[in-house]
């Protein structure tokens, strides 16, 4: 066994040969500085990727307050769209551009003739000017009351020709 141990000696004391002896910090230095590098990097790293997730976050939820309110200006605008087309709001309309309502419609056939008589479009008293004038009848029960602030009277209201003949209404010769 001697022989052996003195063969370890051997190797070890050319391994021990091999490293300096005494404390060694020029080895560590290199290390210990890459290592703090990394960690330094690291920590960077994660605060401007956190900065950047924050602004994200900020930029959403601006973008939602955004979203919110124009949705809602679009529904009030889809409101405004839809009262103006529900028909007492178009009839009313047209009433105030001085329209009135078309007079039995006359049709041309396929071979040009015409079926039907059609009838002028004659203005008839507006359901909408009696309150109009029933909204001017308590001011004038003040005692000041004129027969021109009157309502109109069916004498000098403008009347429809009465038609008791229903037109047919138009088909094709080939159904």
């Amino acid at each position: 066994m001697t022989r052996t141990a003195e063969q370890m000696k051997g190797r070890a004391g050319r391994l021990a040969r091999l490293m300096p002896s005494g404390p060694s910090t020029a080895a560590r230095t290199p290390f210990v500085l890459l290592v703090v590098l990394l960690l330094a990097g690291g920590l960077i790293s994660l605060l401007l990727l956190n900065s950047a997730l924050n602004e994200g976050s900020f930029r959403l939820s601006k973008l939602k307050r955004e979203t919110t309110e124009l949705t809602d200006e679009q529904q009030a605008l889809q409101r405004d769209v839809d009262s103006y087309s529900e028909p007492d709001a178009l009839e009313r309309r047209a009433r105030e551009l001085g329209m009135v309502p078309g007079g039995s419609p006359a049709f041309l056939n396929p071979d040009g003739t015409v079926r039907g008589e059609p009838e002028r479009a004659t203005a008839q008293p507006s359901p909408t000017e009696v309150p109009e004038a029933s909204a001017a009848g308590p001011a004038s029960s003040s005692g000041s009351a004129s027969p021109s602030a009157s309502p109109a009277t069916p004498s000098t209201a403008p009347t429809a020709p009465a038609s008791n003949s229903p037109t047919p209404p138009p088909t094709s010769p080939g159904r």
